[in-house]
């Protein structure tokens, strides 16, 4: 049976399916890849299961281990910055957006090899710098800041970066 379900002012087709099919559909959405608390309560939300079984659920996901926390936030934060190359800034914003624990969120960003990462950096500054056709100096190193700043590296490493390699 279909009804419409209000979720962020907008109507959302759903199904009502009982909370055991809702544990088996909820291991698969976590099974595929890495989940926030917060992805599978929404989703167990569209799947039309109330509050109170949206709990037990989420705490049987836990003790199950298909649900992880930190491990959730390691793999985010690895994977956005290997294959995104987002700087620390940017994927601590997007680990709070999650409602990742402070805990957590220190735990992913700590697993980041700085050696990796300021490598990243000067990659990034390089390759930006090639399609800068800026001829002033101090105009082409504030567009370049701008670019890694906004990619969520840190302002103080961007500039010393910047001012070693350039």
């Amino acid at each position: 049976m279909l009804y419409l379900q209000i979720i962020n002012k907008e109507f959302v087709k759903s199904r009502i399916i009982t909370p055991l099919i809702a544990i088996e559909k909820a291991k698969k959405y976590c099974a595929y890849q890495e989940r926030a608390h917060s992805e599978v309560r929404k989703k167990l939300h569209e799947w039309g299961i109330n509050e109170e079984n949206v709990e037990g659920i989420i705490s049987k996901l836990i003790t199950e281990r298909f649900i992880n926390e930190e491990r959730f936030a390691i793999a985010f934060a690895r994977g956005k910055f290997r294959i995104k190359k987002w700087g620390k800034n940017k994927i601590k914003a997007e680990l709070k957006k999650r409602k990742i624990t402070e805990y957590c969120l220190n735990k992913a960003l700590s697993e980041i090899d700085r050696k990796e990462y300021i490598k990243t950096l000067k990659e990034i500054i390089l390759k930006k710098e090639k399609e800068i056709k800026e001829k002033s100096e101090i105009k082409r190193k504030r567009k370049l800041s701008q670019y890694a700043i906004s990619r969520g590296f840190e302002s103080e490493l961007v500039w010393e970066v910047i001012n070693e390699n350039l």
